[in-house]
């Protein structure tokens, strides 16, 4: 079948536009990659044509995919993957699930990973600064070495959003976004958390249109512009150090008191670009079809304040991704999967790994190492199974 001309407008840092080319590529889906961070012109072209200022915008003859939308691009351009059960399905390729992988690939257990990204919310880190081996290292660049090993094992992995999962006889049964349908004999689930939202009403109707939840994407798009970014702890703040260097201005929102580390905190006072309202939380959105300013009220005294922007960035924290875990596995009140210490879950046969597990420390290499715990117990479980 000849597929129309693929477009792909994208900037050089964002994750999801390289999950998007993945996935034409996988599908051998030729494909014109347009880099609207570094060419002004084709990032005009781009809200002309899908009214978005985010990444990535997927054009084929006369659609139009705004994201990385799996179940649209599956539609598209994907093909159906044949019946079989698996010894082991993994939901969720972040440090926990990458490294879940490779352990259960090493064992030689027949792996898939059903994932909507490849790199979890990892991806979205400026500069990490505390995992073995870097002195320092973008959360892009280290995700990429993890799946590059993952690579290496030729472990199946599924760009795809899981809808549900129920259990038929011996075998747990996921269905997917796309309509496909995946059958194993064992989960490790290490969805990883989402990002929180402000709660406002117009949030909907500005994603996209000057809201947005991954700077990494977007950030290239406001360069020279004024932007704000909402939150108080280490994301927050390097995003606002990063913004700063190529926006024309920055607002840092912070709702009571910064949690950011000493280092990122001196940082940032050395911006002279950057101005903070600690005490402050976001009322309002404001616009004419694209954001152009905020409402930010003073917590304490009540004054409230109108801030002209062209871009909100929200940095106020995420939940945990287990919506699709409703009626079928246990979660607390938080929303996170109760675990034991060897990542055991209320189902025998489930295990869970990494920030959307109950286990407290929410860091990359806690992550790596619980999924590595989890592809263990999966081969102990199903060697006695057996």
């Amino acid at each position: 079948m000849c597929m129309p001309p693929v477009k792909v407008y994208s900037t050089k840092a964002c994750p999801y536009c390289r999950l998007v080319k993945a996935f034409l590529e996988k599908h051998g889906i030729e494909y014109k990659d347009i880099d609207v961070g570094a060419d002004k012109e084709a990032a005009r072209e781009m809200v002309r044509i899908s009214g978005q200022y985010s990444v990535p915008v997927t054009v084929a003859d006369e659609q139009i995919i705004v994201g990385f939308d799996t179940a649209r691009l599956i539609a598209l351009f994907g093909t159906k993957q044949a019946d079989e059960t698996y010894d082991v399905l993994i939901a969720g390729a972040g440090p926990g699930g990458l490294t879940a992988a490779v352990y259960t690939a090493r064992k030689l257990l027949k792996t898939i990973v059903v994932t909507e990204n490849i790199g979890g919310q990892a991806l979205e880190s400026w500069a990490i600064e505390n995992y073995m081996g870097y002195r320092m290292v973008s959360g892009e660049a280290l995700m990429q070495k993890f799946e590059e090993q993952a690579k290496q094992l030729q472990i199946h992995v599924e760009l795809d959003r899981i809808q549900n999962i129920t259990k038929e006889g011996d075998e747990f049964v996921v269905k997917t976004a796309s309509e496909q349908t995946f059958r194993a004999l064992s989960l490790i689930i290490c969805t990883g958390r989402k990002p929180k939202w402000l709660g406002l009403p117009e949030e909907p109707k500005y994603l996209g249109h000057g809201l947005s939840v991954c700077a990494t994407c977007d950030a290239p798009l406001y360069r020279e512009k004024d932007v704000a970014v909402v939150g108080g702890g280490n994301s927050a703040v390097t995003t606002a150090i990063e913004l700063g260097s190529i926006a024309r201005s920055v607002h840092l929102i912070v709702r009571s008191q910064c949690r950011a580390d000493a280092t990122y905190m001196k940082i940032l006072e050395n911006k002279g670009n950057i101005t903070m309202h600690l005490g402050y939380e976001v009322t309002a959105l404001q616009g004419n079809g694209y954001l152009s300013g905020i409402t930010i009220k003073n917590r304490e005294t009540g004054a409230e304040e109108n801030i002209a922007v062209h871009g909100v960035f929200l940095e106020i924290g995420q939940r945990p991704n287990t919506d699709f875990l409703a009626g079928f596995l246990q979660t607390d009140a938080n929303g996170e999967i109760p675990v034991d210490c060897n990542c055991h879950t209320s189902i025998d046969g489930v295990f869970a790994a990494g920030d959307v597990t109950t286990i407290k420390g929410k860091q990359i290499i806690i992550a790596a190492g619980e999924g590595a715990k989890a592809a263990l117990e999966v081969h102990e479980y199903l060697v006695k199974r057996k």
